[in-house]
C-alpha cells in the first residue's frame, strides 16, 4: 500500500467528504486555485458569495468572468465523466469554449480566423514564455488532441479503480500530454487542470488542486519536463503536493473536530457549574491570559471593581479558579 493510498484511507476514514456542502465547496476551491495559477485574485470566500449568491466582489470583470466560466466548464466536465463519455476533439473543444466563453477573443491570421471564446483550435504557432521555447506547429494539432483522445479512451478501459496510483499518475499524465500540444491559444492550463480533475472524477478518487501558493514550483516543474521531454519530475511534484494538501486537510479537520470537543466540554463545564455571563467572561480573559490584573479585567469588560472581586471569589469558590503565586508577580489557574 503506498503513501498515498494510506492518506487517502485515512482522508476518507475521517468523514471529511462526508460533511455537508463538501462537493460543491471543494469543486469552489479546485475552480478558485486552478484561476488564481492564471493570475486571478478572487478567493475561495468570494467565489462562494459570486456563485450562490450573485454578489461580485470588487475585483476586475475578467477575473470574474474567469471564474464563472470555469465554474461551468467543470460542472459539465462532472457530467461528462458522471456518464463515462469517451472523449474525442469535439468534446474538448466544447470544453474549452465553456472555459474561454467571456474572456476568449478573436484571432486573424494568414490561414484564416478563429475565436478562442468558441473553442476552435488554434490556427498559429505559440511560444512559452519561459526562454521562447516554441510549442508544437498548429499544423499538428489536430491530429495530436486525437490521438491524445484516443489514448486517454484506451487508458480508462484498462485501468483498474482500486489502483490509485495508477489513476493519478494517468490523470497528470493527461495533463502533461494536453499542454505539450497546447491546443488552444488561451486557457490550455485551465484544460489540462480541468481534464485531470475529469480523469479523477469519472475513477472516483479526491480531484487534486494545484494550490496557488505553489504555483512557482509547479510551473517550474512542468517546464523541466517539457524541457527534458520527460514527464516525470513534473508527475513527482503533483504526485507530493496532493499528498501534501490531504496531509494539511487531515491536521485541519482533526483540530477542528478538538476545538468542537473542547467547546462542548467548556458548555458542559459551564451547565454543570451554572456560571454568570460574568464569570464566562472573566474565565474567557483569563485562558488568554493568565496573569492578567484586575484593573486589565475591568477594562476589557466595563465591569466595576467590586463586580469583577464579586465574580472571582465566586469562581474560587465553585473550585474553578486558583491564584498562583504572589498578588503582584502570580497568575490565575483555572482547575
Amino acid at each position: 500500500m503506498s503513501n498515498l493510498k494510506k492518506i487517502i484511507d485515512e482522508y476518507i476514514g475521517l468523514g471529511i467528504s462526508d460533511q455537508i456542502d463538501y462537493d460543491k465547496l471543494y469543486l469552489y476551491s479546485i475552480i478558485s486555485h486552478s484561476t488564481a495559477v492564471e493570475g486571478s485574485t478572487v478567493t475561495e470566500i468570494e467565489n462562494r458569495l459570486l456563485f450562490d449568491e450573485g454578489i461580485s466582489p470588487n475585483k476586475p470583470i475578467g477575473e470574474l468572468m474567469m471564474n464563472i466560466d470555469l465554474k461551468s466548464a467543470y460542472e459539465e466536465a462532472k457530467r461528462i465523466a458522471e456518464q463515462h463519455l469517451d472523449y474525442s476533439v469535439e468534446m474538448l473543444c466544447r470544453l474549452s469554449a465553456l472555459v474561454m466563453k467571456n474572456t476568449g477573443k478573436e484571432y486573424k491570421t494568414a490561414i484564416g480566423n478563429f475565436n478562442s471564446s468558441n473553442g476552435e483550435l488554434r490556427r498559429l504557432n505559440v511560444t512559452a514564455g519561459r526562454g521562447g521555447k516554441s510549442y508544437m506547429s498548429y499544423q499538428k494539432v489536430p491530429k495530436r488532441l486525437d490521438d491524445f483522445c484516443n489514448w486517454i479512451n484506451a487508458q480508462r478501459k484498462t485501468i483498474s479503480k482500486d489502483d490509485v496510483d495508477k489513476i493519478y499518475e494517468l490523470s497528470f499524465l493527461a495533463h502533461y500530454n494536453l499542454v505539450y500540444i497546447h491546443p488552444w491559444a488561451d486557457g490550455n492550463g485551465r484544460m489540462a487542470r480541468l481534464v485531470m480533475n475529469m480523469i479523477q472524477m469519472e475513477c472516483g478518487v479526491i480531484p487534486s488542486i494545484v494550490k496557488k501558493e505553489k504555483r512557482e514550483d509547479y510551473i517550474k516543474s512542468l517546464a523541466e519536463s517539457q524541457d527534458n521531454d520527460n514527464p516525470d519530475s513534473f508527475i513527482r511534484f503533483m504526485f507530493v503536493h496532493h499528498v501534501d494538501n490531504l496531509k494539511i486537510a487531515i491536521s485541519e479537520y482533526k483540530q477542528s473536530i478538538e476545538n468542537d470537543t473542547l467547546n462542548l466540554k467548556n458548555d458542559t463545564l459551564n451547565d454543570t457549574l451554572k456560571l454568570s455571563d460574568k464569570e464566562k467572561n472573566i474565565i474567557d480573559l483569563i485562558k488568554k491570559q493568565k496573569d492578567i490584573s484586575i484593573s486589565e479585567i475591568m477594562l476589557n469588560t466595563g465591569f466595576s471593581r467590586p463586580t469583577v472581586i464579586r465574580s472571582i471569589g465566586s469562581l474560587k469558590k465553585k473550585g474553578l479558579l486558583v491564584r498562583v503565586g504572589a498578588k503582584k508577580n502570580g497568575y490565575w489557574k483555572i482547575v
